[in-house]
């Protein structure tokens, strides 16, 4: 069956995986840069390490996959996605990054070639959400328009949170006509299914991967102080102010929010006729899902269940695969006379 190197090991998230795969008894080879704590960590579950950057030539002798959990995924998913290319080794990742999931779908046909799956985003960022979008497609074929809005009740750790720095000068993006274009960040709003935010979230890449709808907008809730810290951060000399805060506040949610969080990923389709369908999904606390969505994937790749190519999770394992992890309720909306229905 063979084993997978996580990458990644010394983060917030890849931490959590580490115990989790442990606590299942999978026994992944440990990667990351930082060199001592790797090695105690490794040492501390009776597990090999390599030590090296994701730039550096990748040691992925004996492994069938890289599993990626080092964000910003801007600067660790190419040289390990290139890595794995050459050695014919399958990778996925955990980011939510349109640009990073772009880029590898772009590489569809090369890795197709060489028989390797490319998979990002095999975490809360975009698992349930992508999920949920081919579900509501299947159930309207015709659709053409794709909202989805998420609420997370989490705390970001310091990967998330450089992600965010790393992004706030940058415009939000939205779908059109199977393009993304650049909007204002937060430009967009709604108040159902909660008050949100519009935001450039991987489903804008991977969604229409995973179901061809040309227009796709996605969501965030945000109440008041999020609304604030927005506004707050288009003002240049403000904005190290707002980065600073951001920073300061991510120390990642603690045992008793992952154990006890719940989240909450609603979406719609629409088509040119005006039918709609629309379904919710409640999912335990992201960081919480994350680790089993990667995992889950892990062991289905090294079970030898993949697709060569660039896939979403949905395009490799099916609109059913969310409803495989633990604590997942999902839950069909009433649209025209219908009612709704829970799975």
């Amino acid at each position: 069956m063979g084993t997978f190197l996580l990458y990644g090991a010394t983060g917030f998230t890849g931490r959590l995986a580490v115990e989790r795969a442990a606590a299942l008894g999978m026994r992944p080879v440990l990667g990351g840069r930082s060199a001592w704590p790797l090695a105690g960590i490794a040492r501390s579950v009776g597990l090999e390490h390599r030590v090296f950057a994701a730039g550096d030539p990748a040691p992925l002798d004996g492994v069938s996959l890289v599993l990626n959990a080092a964000g910003p995924f801007s600067q660790t998913a190419k040289p390990l996605v290139d890595a794995c290319l050459r050695a014919k080794v399958h990778y996925a990742d955990i980011t939510g990054e349109v640009d990073v999931m772009e880029a590898a779908y772009a590489r569809h046909g090369e890795a197709a070639a060489a028989g390797v799956m490319l998979l990002p985003g095999c975490g809360f960022d975009v698992v349930p959400s992508d999920c949920l979008a081919l579900f509501l497609k299947e159930r309207l074929p015709s659709a053409t328009r794709l909202t989805l809005a998420f609420r997370a009740n989490t705390r970001m750790s310091h990967g998330t949170a450089a992600t965010l720095i790393e992004r706030m000068h940058r415009p939000g993006l939205v779908r059109r006509r199977g393009e993304l274009v650049e909007v204002p960040l937060g430009a967009l709003s709604r108040s159902e299914p909660f008050p949100a935010l519009s935001i450039p979230w991987g489903d804008l890449a991977s969604a229409f991967w995973s179901t061809g709808i040309p227009d796709i907008e996605c969501y965030t809730a945000a109440a008041g102080a999020e609304r604030l810290g927005l506004a707050l951060s288009r003002i240049r000399v403000l904005a190290p102010l707002v980065r600073a805060a951001v920073r300061a506040m991510a120390t990642g949610p603690d045992e008793e929010l992952r154990r006890t969080g719940r989240a909450l990923v609603w979406g719609e389709v629409s088509d040119a006729e005006g039918r709609t369908s629309a379904a919710r999904l409640e999912t335990p606390e992201p960081y919480a899902l994350t680790v089993e969505a990667m995992l889950a994937v892990a062991r289905k790749v090294l079970a030898g269940d993949l697709r060569a190519g660039a896939q979403t999770p949905a395009t490799a394992y099916g609109s059913g695969f969310v409803m495989e992890l633990p604590g997942i309720t999902r839950t069909e909306l009433p649209g025209r006379g219908s009612a709704a229905t829970t799975a």
